[in-house]
């Protein structure tokens, strides 16, 4: 029964995915039409031309950036409904704020450090086998946590282990998917923008049906139950990349170039290629430091985005479950905000997926930033009621729904694609280099000076980091990106014209 109702919701986001990916690359149609049924309303030549053949090429056309999106949506709902088991496990079964900022922090380390050194690794050995590998390892690791438990052989100590191998896994698991969408969106014929935009709508339905399955896992069957589904969705996300993304994809280094040549052979533009000539390991990332350093935009995105992260890190894994504790609204309210916050974040992708690219980024990017980030401290600090909690959650999802367009649009039109796995591991490390102490330092404030003032010096935080940053005059590059396709390849990492110079 179980593994029918998996392999049925398996189909759906799958199916799910590819109506989105033609709906937003046609226009809208009407509610209900599938994606064929989309696909002969826009009269598409290659449906309506080529018959029942040529349905079934442009379904496999499509398929790898709707299995992609399946695998992400699966794994990130598994990540989600641990994300509230967890906490609320340790936070009720030891009653210690600091030992579940600990368990937070124990995740979030070796996520941060080991996602910071495996982007050559992920271009070197190739991003699709690198995913289903760490998920497979993710499950594993997830699944003894709930069977140790029955077994009565569950120490808080070996649970850290168990968790931080958890976070290492997910760490290039996760890079390699992110790594993979500009392919996918080649392959499909869909607009980068538009593909980020549908990676960032991924991501918010993972938002909102992963809280809200683990804060009624929690409430009606205890939390241990959410970390089990968490190890049936890595396992899942797996089998999906395994099974339905073709060999060799994101291995391509660039749009001209869709395939490497074999040793000796020639490549596009007539020149030999050699695989012994490829940089080692240290080489490839001392190259994707040097093109990083040279991009002031980027560098400012994400100093900003580290100090919101490490926020964020603190309400979510520690300030969320103890007002959920201390307010009398119990578990099922941080299913309830997780929920409505998330399903608002994915009305927000679909709005930016569909008109982002008509707006200026600058003003869409610190808007969102402005109703995502400091009204969800405030609320709970008023100590308003739970309604109207949910009402800014609702706006704080909208908001946030409009950033991951952006910032997905923005690395892949500015960094080569030969150099993308491991400019993007290393901005992201840095990015998350806070989000393990955040848990941990919210832990300790919350024992020394209580709930209500950590979250009005978080909100105030959050406000001024994200209004203050926009004055910097680099931001301006963000409006100028537009129309910019995948940033051109370079020999070296030290190559002129491989990241445009921002007037001071």
């Amino acid at each position: 029964m179980n593994l029918t109702a998996t392999t049925n919701v398996t189909a759906t986001v799958t199916e799910a995915a590819t109506v989105i990916a033609t709906v937003t690359e046609a226009g809208p149609v009407a509610p209900g039409t599938t994606a064929a049924a989309a696909r002969r309303a826009r009269g598409n030549p290659v449906d309506g031309g080529s018959g029942h053949g040529g349905r079934i090429r442009d379904v496999r056309r499509l398929r790898p950036l709707a299995a992609l999106l399946a695998a992400t949506a699966v794994a990130l709902t598994g990540t989600r409904v641990s994300a509230i088991a967890l906490p609320w496990f340790v936070l009720v079964d030891t009653g210690s704020t600091t030992r579940t900022g600990l368990v937070a922090f124990a995740e979030m380390a070796p996520y941060v450090l080991v996602k910071a050194f495996s982007g050559p690794l992920v271009d070197r050995t190739g991003p699709r086998r690198v995913s289903w590998a760490t998920d497979a390892v993710s499950a594993g690791a997830a699944a003894a946590v709930p069977l140790l438990h029955s077994a009565g052989l569950l120490t808080f100590w070996l649970l850290l282990a168990l968790v931080a191998v958890i976070g290492a896994a997910r760490g290039p698991g996760d890079l390699a998917k992110e790594v993979m969408v500009p392919e996918a969106a080649e392959r499909a014929g869909v607009r980068l923008e538009r593909a980020t935009g549908l990676s960032g709508v991924t991501e918010r339905l993972a938002g909102t049906v992963g809280p809200a399955v683990g804060g009624s896992l929690v409430a009606l069957v205890g939390p241990v139950t959410g970390v089990a589904v968490n190890a049936a969705c890595f396992a899942l996300g797996s089998v999906l990349v395994a099974a339905l993304l073709p060999r060799g994809m994101g291995d391509r280094t660039d749009p001209a170039a869709p395939t490497e040549p074999t040793d000796g052979a020639d490549s596009a533009d007539g020149t030999a290629y050699d695989r012994a000539d490829e940089p080692g390991y240290w080489r490839r990332f001392a190259e994707g430091f040097a093109f990083l350093r040279r991009e002031p935009l980027m560098l400012s995105v994400i100093a900003m985005v580290g100090v919101t992260n490490l926020l964020d890190a603190a309400f979510t894994s520690l300030l969320l479950p103890v007002w959920a504790k201390e307010s009398g609204n119990g578990p099922g309210a941080l299913g309830l905000t997780g929920g409505v916050g998330g399903a608002s974040a994915v009305v927000g992708s679909l709005v930016a997926t569909a008109v982002a690219h008509r707006l200026r980024r600058r003003a869409v990017f610190f808007g969102g930033f402005l109703l995502a980030g400091a009204p969800r401290f405030l609320v709970l600090a008023a100590d308003a009621p739970l309604w109207a909690v949910l009402v800014v959650f609702a706006v704080s999802g909208f908001g946030s729904g409009f950033l991951n367009p952006v910032l997905g649009a923005l690395l892949f039109e500015r960094v080569p694609r030969r150099l993308l796995g491991r400019v993007q591991a290393l901005g992201d490390s840095f990015a998350w280099a806070g989000i393990p102490l955040g848990g941990l330092l919210a832990g300790a404030a919350v024992a020394s000076f209580g709930l209500v003032p950590v979250l009005v010096a978080g909100g105030t935080a959050y406000f001024l980091t994200t209004n203050l940053a926009g004055l910097r005059p680099e931001w301006r590059e963000m409006d100028r990106s537009r129309g910019r396709n995948a940033a051109p390849d370079t020999t070296s990492g030290t190559a002129p014209g491989a990241a445009p110079t921002v007037p001071g």
